[in-house]
């Protein structure tokens, strides 16, 4: 993918895509919704 879209990928889970400029900082709400999708926690990312 190109641009601001990013695929964090996990053996044994789905493909987690979402869209973020490289700029901006992941806030508290977007770890907590990414952890939720893959199985990861905050601290993790």
């Amino acid at each position: 993918m190109r641009g601001s879209h990013r695929i964090l990928e996990r053996t044994g889970w789905p493909e987690f895509v979402w869209s973020f400029h490289d700029r901006e900082e992941i806030g508290p709400r977007m770890l907590a919704r990414i952890a939720r999708s893959t199985g990861l926690a905050p601290s993790d990312l």
